[in-house]
């Protein structure tokens, strides 16, 4: 029963959050830009300057007057103070830039092995994804899974990858208080159960 609810609550917080994708809500200010997300930049009383564009796979824009700016490792506020600079160097006075997140780019774990349904699930930035919804969202365990030797391979800043090995028993039954919660390009393993 406690898996029932648990699997409802994890459903209901995927309803109210998966159409916040395109919606073009702003950001919180440490979301950090990533590639092929969809900006709306704006300049104060400068419409000639407003545009949408699309960060590259190399993380730069090309904009009007200062050319191609690199992004990349900035979040929303950051990038728009590197804006301010650059227009307010040789072209503006004290320029008010603002930026909105339009279109997320789509970020992805992989849940493989003993579910019912496995491959990529999808979420946005402003979604924060556990491991066990990531699980409910791939069909759940099958019954040959093993639960309690999950694996989460996760690929850290420098390339190399971390594996953890996780009870996920002990998190279904509340007896862990870590959440596990996915970065993009997390992998993971439910392995099957020696019979």
């Amino acid at each position: 029963m406690r898996i029932l609810l648990l699997l409802g609550a994890i459903g209901l917080g995927f309803c109210s959050t998966s159409n916040a994708q395109n919606s073009g809500v702003a950001v919180e200010v440490d979301y950090v830009l990533q590639p092929l997300d969809l900006l709306r930049i704006v300049v104060f009383q400068e419409p000639d300057l407003e545009r949408q564009v699309r960060i590259s796979q190399e993380y730069t824009i090309h904009l009007p007057l200062i050319g191609t700016v690199d992004l990349s490792g900035r979040s929303v506020r950051q990038a728009e103070e590197l804006l301010r600079e650059r227009y307010d160097a040789d072209f503006l006075k004290n320029p008010q830039i603002t930026i909105t997140v339009l279109e997320y780019t789509v970020r992805t774990v992989q849940v493989l092995g003993s579910v019912n349904q496995p491959g990529a699930i999808a979420f946005t930035p402003e979604q924060q994804m556990g491991m066990l919804e990531a699980i409910a969202r791939a069909g759940g365990f099958n019954r040959l899974a093993e639960r309690r030797r999950v694996r989460l391979t996760r690929t850290l800043s420098d390339g190399r990858s971390e594996n953890v090995t996780i009870n996920v028993d002990e998190l279904i039954q509340g007896n862990s208080t870590e959440k596990w919660l996915l970065k993009k390009g997390d992998i993971i393993f439910v392995p099957e159960r020696i019979l």
